[in-house]
């Protein structure tokens, strides 16, 4: 094949506008289809027949988007080349019973989502987005963009011991945000608010997935501007390489030996067991379709299937300077360095040696560098979508990412070039 399409270096700049068009999953899946519609693919239902036609196509499901592009000529047994990332990040969701408050503060009631770095929500400006569902089953997108409530902090003055034994919060008592003044707790205010704001009829709301979100925008950060500071990177940020990397293969002709495909799922962060996660049927139930809707049978698919790899893309950890001796001696990943591939004896990631050399092969076609991260033996590893996607469908997988700081904080930290050099590394592995 010819030498892969190029993303330039305004995909950064993209990435920006991105993280902060996707303050919820179901934000940042419409903003996928957005893109998607504009590259020519055209969304399908699930509850449709589906047919055989060439082309772009993609399905959205609450907070996942699965897409996929079929060229023409492609067998009902011609493998995919899957880019699999998630849309979720740790943060602080909205309680069926929202109002509350005492002392002359109005409240609102949140639950812990995920593993967020607690500390990165107090004294910061958050807006409120999600969707509410409405009485006839349709959903509304929702997204308070600007300050409208704040997790304040104690004083020292109140709690001198937090300088000589550290910040102690209390999920259930230290974390329900402030957003007005009232002696009167009124249940529905909260989502009366948010139906006027919508343009809504008052008591339209049947139900909500609702979360906060830091409303400070991603900004570049340091003396040359080499740095990326913004929210929601993990993951959102291999979503957005996905999606470009997906598109971009799509517009560069018909001659591709796989079947390209972006799975981006919701509820990594707490799991992955729902509907919409990667421990659900989603993807297999998506490709499975794709290989009958083209006359293929079980044996196209099971051949289909084998042939088939899975990069799960998420972020990784670059070395601290801080806490360099929390990282494995001899792997160091640095920021602006290239992505990392991701290694795991125990198969907390996915990655073997034969997925190694594949990733390899991408990054070599791309011109792209990277690099290799394993935890410290006396660190526990984390783990994502890779495992699970692996042993789920039978789907050779190798867990990548890019390296970041301030894992799960309300804003986390990367270098500017690994955006790109993710997503050229992304082209070249679906071009195969």
């Amino acid at each position: 094949m010819s030498e892969p399409p190029r993303l330039d270096r305004g995909h950064t700049e993209d990435l920006m506008s991105f993280l902060a068009a996707g303050p919820s999953p179901y934000h940042a899946v419409a903003t996928v289809a957005e893109r998607l519609e504009k590259a020519g693919f055209r969304q399908v239902v699930e509850t449709d027949a589906w047919d055989g036609t060439t082309g772009g196509k993609y399905v959205l499901r609450g907070g996942a988007v699965v897409a996929w592009y079929v060229p023409e000529g492609a067998a009902p047994h011609t493998p995919f080349r899957i880019v699999g990332a998630h849309t979720d990040s740790p943060n602080l969701r909205v309680k069926p019973l929202p109002d509350s408050g005492s002392h002359g503060w109005r409240q609102v009631s949140v639950e812990i989502y995920g593993g967020p770095l607690l500390n990165s929500w107090l004294d910061r400006d958050l807006g409120l987005a999600g969707r509410l569902t409405l009485r006839d089953g349709s959903t509304r997108l929702v997204n308070i963009d600007r300050p409208l409530l704040r997790v304040p902090q104690l004083a020292i003055h109140l709690d001198r011991s937090v300088s000589s034994e550290g910040l102690k919060l209390d999920k259930q008592r230290h974390l329900q945000p402030v957003w007005g003044l009232g002696d009167n707790v009124r249940d529905g205010d909260l989502i009366a608010f948010l139906e006027a704001e919508s343009g809504l009829p008052a008591g339209s709301a049947a139900g909500w997935d609702l979360m906060l979100h830091s409303v400070e925008a991603p900004a570049y950060l340091g003396r040359d501007q080499e740095l990326l500071a913004g929210p929601r990177m993990d993951n959102l940020l291999s979503v957005h390489a996905g999606t470009a990397a997906l598109t971009a293969v799509a517009s560069s002709g018909d001659d591709l030996p796989y079947i390209p495909v972006l799975a981006a799922f919701d509820h990594e962060e707490n799991g992955s067991q729902s509907d919409t996660g990667a421990d659900g049927p989603l993807l297999g139930s998506v490709l499975e379709r794709s290989v009958l809707a083209r006359g293929g049978t079980f044996e196209d698919r099971a051949r289909a299937f084998a042939g088939t790899v899975c990069l799960s893309s998420d972020t990784g950890h670059a070395v601290h300077p801080n806490y360099a001796e929390r990282h494995d001696p001899t792997h160091h990943p640095r920021v602006n360095g290239g992505p990392i591939l991701k290694v795991n004896v125990n198969n907390r990631y996915a990655t073997d040696g034969s997925g190694r050399a594949i990733f390899a092969a991408a990054c070599e076609k791309a011109g792209v560098p990277f690099q290799s991260f394993v935890s410290h033996n006396s660190m526990p590893c984390g783990t994502t979508i890779g495992p699970i996607t692996a042993a789920r469908h039978g789907i050779r997988t190798v867990d990548i990412g890019v390296a970041i700081l301030s894992m799960h904080s309300a804003r986390e930290l990367c270098g500017v070039d690994d955006p790109y050099l993710l997503g050229n590394a992304l082209v070249a592995f679906l071009e195969g």
